[in-house]
């Protein structure tokens, strides 16, 4: 019944998307002829842009039903954006992202970006973690070309499916000279955002993403790119992080601070081979006594120790409540506890001082 379903569902959002794109776009980044366009090669790796429902108004659905090809051919009037080939690196919810996927992922990009044909790059993604994959590729891809990451909140199936059109502007930025050097974007619902800004707000809205702490990167309306600022942070060519030789990361957990919290789930993590622990603190980065002291014993035996906070937004700053440099801790600064954890793995792939480790984090 799935199956059946999505193929209609997907001519029928051809229809739709096109009245929609049909509107004009700004004259600064007006899409040229097609001789001579650039272009782009999309990576899907699944996600509920790629998902299936049993109907167009139900809420469950399955993520990574719709292959590369079906997306593409959903969405034709990219073809007056740019020349597109498609591939397929994976097909799973992103709740299921792992490291084997973004090892070969990075990789793909790498390789791709150093082709003199390719202008840019799309990565379909599910939105659950599209947040850390598009930090990791950030910190890990040499390239100035675009590489924009996009999503969907409702599956190709439903009504008024959201991918088609976050689809279109990815690859209008991804096309757009201007995106270049900007490090890892991610496109949804109209917004340009920068790989290490973004965070998901909400489980199911269709404007999850924001930016809090520094903003967007800029927009697009169908097509009309602008752009506002540069990204934060050193990325993609400027990054000192390398993949070369690395056949897995380090494991790192992240532990969520509550009330009345002890060490137990620290002392689990670490007996279970944690070579970092990023703890989601409750406001600046705190917790209770009985936490810091464990975190503090495991710290000085050598595992790294990092405060995030749980709250959406906001700074952690270093020694404000917590004295990090008398128990040896690092304070995660502008990351979530979820992207903190990213650059601690890719951080512990060498031998650091806690002194160099929190300058990462205040580069990264």
């Amino acid at each position: 019944m799935v199956r059946r379903n999505v193929g209609s569902a997907l001519i029928g959002l051809i229809a739709v998307v096109t009245v929609a794109i049909e509107r004009p776009v700004h004259a600064q980044t007006q899409p040229g002829t097609n001789t001579g366009l650039p272009t782009v090669v999309v990576l899907a790796t699944g996600g509920t842009i790629a998902g299936a429902a049993g109907s167009d108004v139900q809420a469950a659905y399955k993520s990574g039903q719709v292959g590369v090809d079906q997306l593409l051919a959903a969405v034709p009037q990219t073809k007056k954006l740019a020349t597109l080939r498609g591939e397929q690196v994976a097909n799973i919810g992103s709740q299921d992202m792992n490291d084997e996927v973004w090892l070969k992922l990075a990789r793909r990009v790498n390789e791709l970006a150093a082709m003199k044909d390719v202008s840019g790059i799309v990565i379909t993604h599910g939105t659950d973690t599209i947040e850390e994959t598009a930090y990791f590729l950030n910190l890990v891809v040499k390239t100035r070309k675009p590489i924009v990451m996009t999503a969907a909140m409702r599956p190709s199936t439903a009504l008024s499916a959201d991918g088609p059109l976050n689809f279109f502007n990815a690859v209008a930025v991804a096309a757009n000279k201007d995106a270049a050097g900007r490090g890892v974007l991610v496109v949804v619902n109209d917004w340009i955002h920068g790989a290490s800004s973004l965070t998901k707000t909400s489980t199911t809205a269709v404007q999850t993403f924001l930016s809090p702490l520094s903003g967007l990167i800029g927009s697009v309306a169908y097509g009309g790119v602008e752009f506002y600022r540069g990204p934060v942070g050193r990325h993609t060519t400027e990054s000192e992080f390398s993949l070369d030789g690395v056949a897995a990361l380090p494991r790192v957990d992240v532990i969520m601070a509550y009330e009345n919290m002890d060490g137990v789930l620290i002392d689990a993590a670490v007996a279970a081979g944690a070579k970092g622990v990023v703890i989601a603190g409750v406001g600046n980065g705190n917790m209770t006594a009985s936490a810091v002291n464990a975190l503090a014993k495991h710290a000085k035996a050598g595992v790294v120790c990092v405060r995030a906070s749980r709250v959406v937004t906001g700074r952690v700053g270093r020694n404000v409540e917590v004295d990090d440099d008398k128990l040896g801790l690092v304070a995660s600064l502008d990351l979530n506890p979820q992207k903190a954890r990213v650059l601690l793995r890719l951080a512990l792939l060498k031998q650091r001082t806690n002194t160099e480790l929190q300058r990462l984090f205040e580069e990264y």
